[in-house]
């Protein structure tokens, strides 16, 4: 079986788990909403995008190497992520909080993803984000007591080891294809991607972070696992990739 159609019957019986259970209320504290809030804005913003950019590029690269199940594949991706940001969203009319229209981060984001076509770019982008998110989702966990954002969290973290290994195995194929050349220069640019994200993810979101009980060190330790298990992995493997079953932590 192609990956792609594998991918595809993931996404779709993945969406027919229900992992929240929205009768609960929401109870947090005060003091956790001051910790939490402005980086929960800020994640359900990021989390809302319709992917129009992504979809653009993955239908040029599905085309070229003749795989037009890979688009599909994508599109449900995304629709996974932009659940993700419904239930955020949910949450945050739940504690009667706004949802949040603009924020530095996206909006960088959102400028440096506009322009690009290149799968390759897109691939690396979506494992770093990605990998900080595991970490982000994890740590707004632990900073609540509240177990309809906790169930919440729970579902994204599942969710988002899958998204990992679906990026990454598509890496893979990816890199499998370049020449020496291009995998020398990849190796070194890899690393400077993933971490200078990293380090701008912590500064929008230290807060956030150490209400969870994350210090930058530990942070930058949890990127650093992450990072040799993605990019790196790829990058220097030399008998291939095999997806393996998905770490994930909750």
């Amino acid at each position: 079986m192609k990956t792609s159609k594998k991918w595809i019957m993931h996404f779709r019986e993945n969406a027919l788990q229900e992992r929240v259970d929205w009768n609960l209320n929401p109870a947090i504290s005060e003091s956790e909403i001051t910790s939490i809030l402005h980086s929960l804005q800020a994640w359900q913003l990021g989390e809302t995008s319709d992917g129009a950019h992504l979809i653009h590029a993955a239908t040029i690269y599905a085309h070229n190497i003749h795989d037009l199940d890979y688009i599909d594949a994508v599109k449900l991706f995304i629709k996974e992520e932009q659940k993700h940001g419904n239930n955020l969203g949910k949450y945050l009319d739940s504690i009667q909080k706004p949802r949040i229209k603009k924020d530095w981060g996206d909006t960088l984001f959102r400028k440096i993803r506009y322009f690009n076509t290149n799968m390759e770019i897109w691939t690396v982008a979506v494992i770093t984000v990605e990998s900080a998110a595991q970490v982000f989702y994890q740590c707004l966990k632990n900073a609540t007591d509240c177990t309809l954002l906790k169930q919440i969290c729970t579902d994204i973290l599942i969710d988002e080891a899958y998204h990992i290994d679906f990026q990454t195995e598509r890496m893979a194929i990816i890199f499998d294809t370049k020449s020496f050349i291009s995998r020398c220069i990849s190796r070194l640019v890899y690393p400077i991607f993933f971490f200078a994200t990293s380090f701008v993810v912590w500064f929008a979101h230290k807060k956030l972070f150490r209400a969870g009980g994350t210090t930058f060190e530990k942070y930058m330790d949890k990127m650093k696992y992450k990072y040799f298990k993605t990019l790196h992995r790829v990058a220097f493997h030399k008998n291939g990739i095999h997806v393996l079953s998905p770490q994930i932590s909750y």
